[in-house]
């Protein structure tokens, strides 16, 4: 304590100064113990009233007062509390131990003995519909934020190499978890962790446990279960811290809290919601018998579209095997052979035929060509005159009298010598004036 109430310095018995802050107290100054109670109690009367809740674990009445102990709803922290009989004489119903209750306490420090106590006003028990409209609250919020939304629910695993189980010491939920599993798949292993799921505790309990076993890389599934009870009793179940641990796991997680009446807000975050344990030792695990039938209906399917398709195939073979070309393989090279004679014939017959043609068409070409060369216009009485250099005379004019000329006849040439010359203009017929 390092501050109380100012005070002036006062002598003490004998004339001493004593100090007017605990702060300059020493061993050679000391306070009486009368002054420290004193400056307790006035440091304490002018606390504020304050609005509290919290769970009724112990009660004792007096004729007068009544002694209870509140503890946190969620945490070991208890206190004790002082009721006058003017403050529980209007209560609906007495208060009983377990209950749940609000309350208005004023710290209190008794001078003479030391001893701290709160004094109790207004006290009256959390309804049920209070518990429920802050649920709601609550739950509207933890939704509006996507806590609950489908698509961010992770699937189950097939089939799980390790289940995480967070239960109750010793608990019925425990026993029909893992019998029911394991009844459906005996090979299945559990990761347990047992720890308070009712009371104070549970909630750090329960978040500590799941933490613990979502950052084990074997567990593939975390069952949190519970056997029932009342609605009291479910409500560590609905804390916010809880509900964002499960939101914030890597591993799905299964509810598994045994009340169909009112749903925990753990019930709307976890990736599936079983309606019991044994529902939930049901749902986590596949059953070995059905899915052993169900290889044995799948082998016996398999076998069934093997032996089919080798059936059609067979038959497809044996067809393609009773047709003609298969069965009488030389008849086929048969046929092939007299289209191959009958093509060569008729490949043969148009070759001569247009052979034959095309001799005809050289031997006219043949006979165009030397009715129009020289020779044959030689052989029908022309000649052909030449001069000395060789070179044929086709104009008179060209040729004097006295020229030696060569004629060239059909058998033979003649060199002749001209004696006259006519000349004709060209275009001029012969005898033509």
């Amino acid at each position: 304590m390092t501050y109380l109430e100012p005070q002036q310095d006062a002598p003490a018995g004998g004339g001493r100064e004593l100090p007017s802050r605990a702060d300059r107290t020493t061993p050679e100054n000391p306070w009486p113990l009368r002054m420290l109670s004193e400056n307790l109690h006035a440091y304490i009367a002018r606390c504020a009233p304050t609005w509290v809740e919290g769970q009724i674990i112990e009660l004792n009445r007096r004729a007068r007062v009544t002694y209870v102990t509140l503890r946190d709803v969620d945490a070991e922290i208890s206190v004790p509390v002082t009721l006058f009989a003017n403050e529980t004489a209007h209560l609906d119903r007495p208060l009983e131990k377990g209950m749940r209750v609000v309350a208005q306490l004023k710290p209190d420090f008794w001078a003479k003995t030391g001893r701290l106590s709160m004094l109790g006003r207004g006290i009256r028990p959390v309804g049920l519909g209070d518990l429920l409209e802050r649920l709601e609250r609550l739950r509207r919020a933890l939704a509006e934020e996507g806590l609950f939304d489908t698509a961010r629910k992770k699937p189950l695993p097939l089939l799980p190499r390790r289940v995480g189980l967070v239960t109750g010491r010793n608990s019925d939920a425990e026993k029909d978890v893992i019998r029911n599993a394991s009844l459906r798949w005996p090979a299945v292993d559990f990761e347990v962790r047992e720890v308070a799921v009712q009371g104070s505790g549970a909630v750090r309990a329960v978040t500590q446990a799941l933490r613990e076993l979502d950052g084990m890389p074997e567990v593939d599934v975390i069952v949190i279960a519970r056997g029932g009870g009342s609605f009291e009793d479910l409500l560590a179940f609905s804390d916010e811290s809880l509900i964002r641990a499960v939101a914030a796991a890597g591993t799905p997680v299964v509810s598994a809290i045994g009340h169909e009446n009112d749903q925990p807000l753990l019930d709307w975050v976890a990736d599936l919601r079983a309606s019991t344990p044994t529902d939930a030792g049901k749902r986590i695990v596949p059953d070995v018998v059905e899915e052993r039938a169900g290889v044995a209906r799948a082998r016996a399917g398999l076998d069934r579209a093997v032996r089919g398709f080798l059936d059609r195939e067979a038959a497809g073979l044996a067809a393609v095997r009773s047709r003609p070309a298969l069965a009488q393989p030389e008849d086929m090279i048969l046929l092939r052979e007299e289209d191959v004679d009958r093509w060569r014939t008729r490949a043969l017959s148009a070759v001569d035929s247009r052979t034959l043609r095309e001799l005809d068409a050289v031997r006219h070409l043949r006979a165009r060509v030397r009715a129009l060369s020289p020779q044959e216009t030689l052989q029908r009485g022309y000649a052909v005159v030449l001069d000395t250099s060789g070179t044929v005379v086709t104009d008179a004019a060209a040729v004097r009298a006295g020229d030696l000329l060569g004629v060239r006849l059909a058998a033979g040439e003649l060199g002749v010598r001209t004696e006259t010359v006519s000349a004709r203009r060209p275009g001029e017929r012969p005898g033509s004036p």
